[in-house]
Formats: structure tokens, sequence, C-alpha cells
């Protein structure tokens, strides 16, 4: 069993360590010899942008994957002990798709102008994901704060 414990840990250790030394090539790698122009303006462009970038899509696919392998095995663990809380957290797990698609269409697939930037990837879906997940953050920070508020108004009426 104290093997099993060991794997996460080292798992762990091994990410955060890739993770220094990725960010730390990143910041002290230098910039290109040619800057990009922007307005008149030159600006510096690290030399291994497209690595940090890489390692953050790779994390945060390790993420999704993980949380989607642990809410599946919950539910199949939890739905033979109690069926009914089962059902409950796939309710919560529905309603966070419902929130996801309903951001998705309160995004706008119009073209946003970024100053020096002449690719395609600020418009169509690219640009409605960017929306929905702008309106999905500001839908979840508020109910967290009202969650933290309920809860400290909840806890002094309690008492």
């Amino acid at each position: 069993m104290k093997k099993l414990n060991l794997i996460p840990r080292i798992t762990l250790w091994v990410l955060l360590a890739l993770g220094v030394v990725i960010s730390a090539i990143f910041y002290l790698g230098g910039n290109e010899a040619e800057g990009l122009e922007v307005a008149g303006d030159i600006l510096n462009v690290p030399v291994y942008s497209n690595l940090f970038l890489t390692w953050n899509y790779i994390l945060l696919f390790i993420a999704v994957l993980t949380t989607l392998v642990f809410v599946i095995a919950g539910f199949v663990l939890q739905f033979k002990i109690d069926k009914k809380k089962a059902i409950s957290a796939l309710l919560v797990v529905c309603g966070m798709v419902a929130l996801a698609l309903v951001c998705w269409f309160l995004g706008s697939p119009e073209k946003v102008e970024i100053l020096g930037y002449e690719g395609t990837d600020n418009v169509g879906a690219m640009a409605q994901l960017a929306d929905a997940i702008m309106y999905m953050t500001y839908i979840l920070l508020i109910g967290v704060v009202g969650t933290i508020c309920w809860g400290a108004i909840y806890t002094h009426v309690k008492k």
C-alpha cells in the first residue's frame, strides 16, 4: 500500500520539476532577434514560447482526463453504494455541461481585433470558445462568492 501512495507523490514532483525547468527556459531563454512590431513599437518575443504553450496544453489535457476519470469512477462507486446520491452527483455534472453550453451560445464568433496579430485564430469557434470560457469564469466566480457569503450568513444566523 505504501508503494501505491508513492506513485502520485513521485508523479507530482516530476510534473512540478518539469514545470519549473520549462518555465525557467521560457523566462531565461532570451528573445528572438527580430521582435514583433505592433503599432510602431518592437515587442520582445521569447524564443521558447511554443515549448511553454505546449507544456501548458499537456497539463490541461492531464487535468481534464484525470477529472473525467475520477468523476466517472466516483459515480460508479457511489451508484453501487447509494443510487440517490449518485444521481444527485450526476445532476451536478449535467448542470455544469448545461452551463458550458449556455456560455458557448452566449459567446460571439465575431473577429476579435488584437494589435499585431494577423492570424485567423481570433474569429469563429476560437473566438466563441474564448468568450464562453470568460462567461463561465464570471458565472462560477459569482457562484463561489455567493456561496461564501451565504455560508457566512447561514453560520452567523444559526448560532
